[in-house]
């Protein structure tokens, strides 16, 4: 009865160790998430900076999992070059190493002032406060729980199952390192298993020549998770800096395993306590791994380019490109995947407006129905988006990132709705033009080419404005419907004098103009409008005056 409870109790202690693991992380990408990406963006100059930066970043967060997302993600965009990268990640694996060696001093007395003081600012109600009082509960419970299992491995020592258990996995280095990369690769965590390694060890239940080799093992499951759960699109940049950090991982590993002896017998010397001789080989072999491959990271990218190069594929436009599944866990992240994707509508829906222009100029079945086809590459890319950003937890979303969250849906919403207003008003008015063979006057045609290109120019507009945010820019495109109001006045003025001179050539047809002004203020509602209600411009009516 007893083992049973005391298993229930390890396991317990455990699972507390991983949550506190998963608050520290989650906390400091609500707070910083934005940040961490601008602070990477800007230290790829050289790879020098590029692993200061991954460093740095992922002593923060305590993820390379999550750096490696981010990095992946700019290597896909063609915003870093690979061997910026993997600076970039060989960085970030020596940043995983500050907190265990922190940790493994005494700090548990620390864990009630952490808790105290993390419960009083997630009370505060200021949105980073909040998420910094999840970061102080999380390291508390982490210090709670490895003192928990200080306590729960003292009973087991004289267990001989658990002695067992751990002498066979201890015996073969290999089974050890197996063993500590199944854990991290399902922990997520390096850092986790690396903790309760040093616990394990520290009370002597297992070695430390086979604590080395879970930590080996450790460091090569986490390396798993980018690959296994990064971008999977044709383009493969971004698995290449995944497939190259595991490559680099595992040479260290297959270069260090057989001294593992060794290096315990040197440890021990160096550092009697056995839990921080377990942290100290876990920062000095990272580290080494960094020094070794730093200079070699040009023939590394150049032969990951021959072993990966890109395929030449006929793309599916419907196929979203950006929406990387295991960003879902760092919203920030996920969300300006989600931008991306959107803007690949706006590259569709200009493609079908200027189908359409063209279908005026000169009459084309197959170009009609081409233009038609890009309506449902508009539907599935925003059914995708749609259910792409509906995964990410709403607890774990700052106001700034739900008023994003909201300004995405709004503007894939309304670029589809507009592709709808071609699909099925103007190609169809396009269609029966052609069918009836009506002949337009000179002025009508560029009059009619005048109102797409201005359609397209406000597109553009849209696009900018929805990346930026910029309220004069929104300001400027809501004045556009003016422009277009009075574009439908005068059509409506020259249609009436045509009339009265009885002129067989017809002129610009109202309705045409009606559904380019209907597609405008799609494009004005799903860009414009977001950025002023966030400004407080936007009242019920009318846009205010003097503000911005």
């Amino acid at each position: 009865m007893y083992s049973t409870l005391g298993i229930l109790d390890l396991a317990g202690a455990v699972a507390l160790l991983l949550w506190g693991v998963h608050m520290v992380q989650s906390g400091v990408q609500r707070a910083f998430g934005s940040e961490f990406r601008r602070i990477l963006s800007r230290g790829f100059a050289g790879r020098l900076q590029a692993f200061a930066a991954g460093l740095g970043v992922t002593a923060v967060l305590q993820s390379s999992t999550a750096t490696a997302l981010m990095i992946t993600s700019f290597a896909a965009g063609g915003f870093v070059g690979l061997v910026q990268a993997l600076a970039a990640m060989l960085g970030a694996n020596v940043g995983t190493t500050l907190i265990v060696q922190v940790l493994s001093f005494d700090v548990s007395p620390l864990s009630p002032l952490l808790l105290l003081v993390g419960v009083v600012a997630f009370r505060a109600g200021s949105t980073r406060t909040r998420d910094l009082g999840r970061v102080a509960i999380g390291l508390g419970l982490m210090l709670i729980a490895l003192s928990r299992l200080l306590e729960v491995v003292t009973h087991f020592e004289d267990v001989p199952s658990l002695r067992i258990l751990m002498a066979r996995i201890a015996t073969d280095p290999l089974i050890s390192a197996l063993s500590g990369a199944m854990m991290a690769w399902a922990a997520h965590s390096s850092v986790a298993v690396a903790l309760l390694v040093m616990s394990l060890t520290g009370k002597g239940i297992l070695p430390l020549s086979g604590g080395i080799a879970l930590v080996i093992g450790a460091n090569i499951g986490t390396a798993i998770n980018p690959l296994l759960e990064g971008s999977r699109g044709a383009n493969l940049a971004g698995r290449r800096v995944a497939v190259g950090n595991l490559a680099t991982r595992i040479i260290g590993a297959v270069v260090v395993m057989p001294m593992v002896p060794w290096i315990g017998r040197m440890l021990v010397l160096i550092e009697p306590d056995l839990a921080r001789a377990v942290a100290d080989f876990h920062a000095g072999f990272n580290s080494l791994v960094a020094l070794a491959f730093l200079p070699l990271l040009t023939p590394v990218a150049r032969l990951l380019e021959l072993i990966l190069p890109n395929r030449l594929e006929v793309a599916d436009p419907s196929r979203p490109i950006y929406l990387d599944e295991a960003a879902i866990e760092s919203p920030s992240i996920a969300l300006n995947h989600a931008a991306r994707e959107a803007l690949r509508m706006v590259d569709v829906l200009d493609s079908m407006i200027e189908g359409a222009a063209s279908a005026f100029r000169r009459p084309d079945r197959r170009g009609i129905a081409r233009s038609r086809r890009l309506d449902d590459v508009l539907d599935a890319l925003n059914g995708k988006i749609k259910h792409y950003v509906m995964q990410l937890d709403p607890e774990g979303l700052s106001d700034e990132e739900h008023r994003r969250l909201e300004g995405i849906l709004a503007f894939s919403l309304n670029l589809e709705s507009g592709g709808d207003v071609i699909e099925r008003n103007i190609l169809p008015l396009a269609a029966k033009q052609m069918k009836r063979g009506v002949e337009l006057s000179d002025e009508a045609e560029a009059e009619i080419e005048a109102t797409f290109q201005a359609a397209r120019s406000n597109l553009g507009a849209a696009a900018s404005i929805f990346m930026t945010g910029d309220l004069r820019a929104a300001r400027a495109l809501i004045e556009q419907k003016r422009e277009f109001r009075r574009r439908e006045a005068d059509a409506l003025r020259a249609h009436l004098a045509r009339l009265r001179k009885s002129d067989v050539r017809q002129a610009l047809p109202l309705d045409l103009l009606r559904d380019i002004k209907r597609l405008n203020d799609h494009l004005v509602a799903g860009a414009a409008y977001p950025v002023l209600e966030a400004s407080g411009a936007l009242l019920a009516s009318r846009i205010s005056e003097g503000s911005g």
